[in-house]
């Protein structure tokens, strides 16, 4: 009996690493099982969301940039990573990276900067920075080499799944310096629904830009699945019912609680 015993409690850690393991296995090949959205799905659906269920921009922009912020805050904790910078494109992309920076100044971040290298029409744009003043996160627009120093997380909201390759001046210059501050100081880089420069269908041009978190938003794009596999990988913007996912023909994921991503 003693000896039944004894073995039960050997076998049993390994059995519950087993079952961990199994467990991890599934819930990643569930997630990644989701289809992915198109550059032109991706554009039609946000369209669609605004005319049929009656969404406005701002309302979309809002949710996606909390999710943004969320996301960073579950891994790269403010107490470690206190210092981000946002770098903000002039379209839809840029405008969930402005509401990314408010909120992640509200969760603590010690110092965020944003860094606007082109400024975006929206007039919606021009609100959002206004509120960033009134939390003290300063909006930059000058040399860039200055503005990095000293970050720990730069948030990449440049362009999102309308970006076509090749970027031009003075965005494909700015990339170029992130990758070196990548290799040169370890800055974590957490991308917004694509990699700039990325092709949304195809995936990176050069293998030297790398981000070390993505958050997909509304559906992973085609360009995810290229991914290097130290990337970490959410999906945000709990915007979307059934009804329309079904219509589209992709998957809704099961979020938890008030959370506004999941891991893929």
């Amino acid at each position: 009996m003693y000896s039944t015993i004894k073995t039960i409690f050997t076998l049993f850690p390994l059995l519950f690493v087993s079952f961990i393991v199994e467990r991890q296995q599934y819930t990643h090949r569930n997630n990644m099982s989701m289809k992915p959205l198109s550059a032109k799905t991706a554009a039609a659906l946000d369209a669609s969301l605004m005319s049929t269920l009656g969404y406005k921009l701002e309302q979309l922009m809002e949710l996606a940039g909390l999710s943004v912020a969320q996301a960073i805050y579950a891994d790269y904790k403010p107490d470690q990573f206190s210092n981000v910078l946002v770098l903000v494109g002039p379209g839809n992309n840029g405008g969930d990276g402005l509401v990314a920076a408010r909120h992640l100044k509200l969760f603590g971040y010690r110092e965020v900067a944003v860094y606007i290298p082109k400024q975006g029409k929206n007039p919606f744009y021009a609100n959002l920075q206004t509120q960033l003043k009134s939390f003290n996160v300063p909006v930059h627009t000058g040399e860039l080499n200055n503005v990095l120093k000293g970050r720990d997380l730069v948030v990449d909201a440049l362009f999102g799944f309308s970006g076509k390759p090749p970027l031009r001046e003075p965005f494909n210059l700015i990339i170029d310096e992130i990758v070196k501050l990548q290799k040169r100081e370890n800055v974590k880089l957490f991308a917004v629904d694509v990699p700039s420069g990325w092709d949304v269908d195809e995936g990176p041009v050069s293998q030297e830009y790398m981000p070390d978190a993505l958050i997909s938003l509304t559906a992973p794009k085609p360009c995810s699945a290229k991914l290097a596999p130290h990337v970490k990988h959410y999906l945000g913007g709990r915007f979307i019912s059934k009804e329309i996912a079904e219509k589209w023909n992709f998957d809704v994921p099961q979020y938890q609680g008030v959370d506004q991503f999941v891991r893929l």
